[in-house]
């Protein structure tokens, strides 16, 4: 049984397909997170899809006003018309930097808060009303692909080698064609009028999981399985974990043998899956490495796990064989390529035996004690198929317990560290309180030393100006005394010469008829002209002895 046909669609040098011919992994581009309405996470996720960006050259900033700035936040929340105007005044650069911290955003490197981060931003765009044709066609480029990215949850948008026309990013935001970049298939994908298809949110089926609407790029794989009838393709764990593979007629009647088959969520109709995984190894298994070998017997063990037909389960028990062969290295890639396509062969021979050993059986009689060993056996079998699944619910119950236990513990770690962190709240609050009565004390403080030191300097000014008029008094007073004092002495010795020409010239004139002594007088003379003059005495106009000249 071959996959459904897809058709793949080339754009920018991207191409996938889910069919079983050849395709270059190193083509892909991650899809981050397809479905954001959807939250659920594959167990598995392609190698393939994850998108290598190229290192970011160093960007030379440029000086942008607080008014002009624009954020993510702003983008997803305010009107297209007034973000458009904004972003025609920004440079290239700074429009470049805002689409890179979307990018980082949606990588999600600091965890939970990128992831809440996102989800404002999502929940913002999608409930906005206003984001309709008319008013997309009016947006910036940088613009349309920022909210086209927000609403897809898909970093692709923001590469700069992808170059989407703005029709077609219009039409991705409002699910009218796929955001896989390598599909772009106009939605409904092959006018599909089923539910899926038919309900608007996106879905393609040419590339998306029915399930948790997924897309990567793992072609030629196990990992996907395709509806015979509706071409719809589901993920394998999805499938599993759904519990839409079981056991079942291969016919839509329900007269067929049982065995294991693939309830399509799309159409509700079943598929054989034991001539699925066949086709997909006999043209895929000769291109697969051993890690790849690994993978993909995994899968087909994970599949089988259940089946009670014989072929299923000799399957389920080869696979796990050549699982643990390979990875401990008793068996080589190719040995174990060939062992598989050896195994199908001889399912194939056991199918025409057990259908030829039904047909003769059905044209003889089956003895009654025959019948009740058959029949017998059927019980047995049942039993030990009951037990099986007994054993399995109690591994799941066990499992289930020991989360749950788990989560228990972690609930009650978490309050206890939500109490010490309300603890440490209130320690910190009545901290800052004392910090605050603390500092409402000081400030009081300072106002009373600042009243009392502008006291001080008033009464320092105060006391300067009694001292500048003490000294000015004091240095008058000191001047008055000492002018006095010379004075007093300049009169007494004034008055001693007076007295003492008057005794020289008494005796001169009783000398005089003798000729008397020039040079006593000329001494004399000089010794009253060399007296300082005194301020406050007489002056020299009135002075007997001294003349003008």
């Amino acid at each position: 049984m071959l996959p459904p046909g897809q058709q793949s669609q080339v754009g920018e040098g991207l191409q996938t397909s889910l069919s079983l011919v050849s395709s270059d992994p190193r083509l892909s581009l991650e899809e981050h997170r397809s479905n954001t309405g959807n939250l659920r996470e594959s167990p598995t996720e392609s190698a393939s899809s994850r998108e290598i960006w190229p290192m970011a050259a160093a960007i030379k900033k440029e000086s942008v006003s607080g008014a002009d700035k624009i954020t993510l936040h702003d983008v997803a929340r305010e009107r297209v018309d007034v973000v458009y105007e904004k972003m025609l005044h920004l440079p290239c650069e700074f429009l470049d930097e805002l689409k890179n911290g979307l990018r980082v955003i949606l990588e999600g490197g600091n965890g939970s808060q990128h992831r809440e981060e996102f989800f404002i931003l999502q929940k913002l765009v999608q409930s906005r009303a206003d984001l309709t044709t008319k008013t997309l066609v009016r947006t910036h480029r940088v613009q349309l692909e920022i909210l086209v990215a927000i609403n897809t949850g898909i970093q692709g948008f923001l590469h700069p080698s992808i170059n989407l026309s703005q029709a077609s990013l219009i039409e991705i935001f409002l699910y009218k064609r796929c955001r896989n970049l390598a599909c772009r298939s106009q939605l409904p994908a092959e006018d599909c009028t089923c539910e899926t298809c038919a309900n608007g949110n996106g879905f393609c089926n040419l590339c998306m999981c029915v399930i948790c609407s997924k897309f990567d790029f793992e072609v030629n794989t196990c990992r996907w399985i395709g509806c015979d009838l509706c071409s719809h393709w589901t993920h394998t764990d999805c499938a599993i974990r759904e519990q839409l593979i079981c056991m079942g007629p291969a016919t839509q009647n329900g007269t067929g043998p049982s065995e294991m088959v693939f309830k399509c969520q799309a159409c509700n109709r079943t598929s054989e899956l034991l001539g699925w995984v066949k086709d997909v190894f006999q043209h895929c298994v000769m291109s697969w490495d051993g890690e790849a070998l690994i993978r993909e017997l995994d899968f087909v063990s994970r599949i089988f796990h259940g089946s009670k037909d014989p072929r299923g389960r000799k399957l389920h028990w080869k696979s796990d064989d050549l699982k643990e062969n390979l990875r401990s290295g008793k068996v080589e890639s190719k040995a174990a390529c060939k062992a598989i396509l050896m195994v199908f062969k001889e399912l194939e021979l056991d199918s025409q035996k057990t259908l030829e050993n039904a047909e003769s059986e059905s044209e003889r009689l089956i003895a009654p004690q025959e019948a009740c060993n058959r029949i017998s056996e059927v019980v047995h079998e049942a039993v030990r198929n009951m037990e099986m699944v007994a054993n399995e619910k109690m591994r799941m119950f066990k499992k289930a317990r020991l989360s749950f236990d788990a989560c228990e513990r972690e609930l009650a770690e978490k309050a206890r560290e939500a109490g010490e962190l309300n603890m440490d709240r209130q320690k910190k609050k009545l901290e800052i309180e004392e910090l605050e009565r603390i500092v409402r004390l000081k400030s009081a403080e300072a106002d009373m030393f600042q009243m009392k030191a502008n006291e001080a300097k008033r009464e320092s000014e105060r006391l300067q100006r009694i001292l500048l008029a003490k000294s000015d008094k004091s240095e008058e007073e000191y001047t008055s005394n000492y002018l006095k004092q010379r004075l007093s002495e300049a009169e007494a010795e004034k008055q001693y010469l007076y007295e003492k020409m008057k005794m020289q010239e008494t005796s001169r004139l009783s000398q005089s008829s003798g000729g008397g002594d020039p040079l006593m007088f000329s001494k004399i003379h000089d010794l009253l002209y060399s007296v300082p003059p005194n301020a406050d005495g007489p002056s020299n106009d009135c002075h007997p002895f001294r003349k003008n000249p």
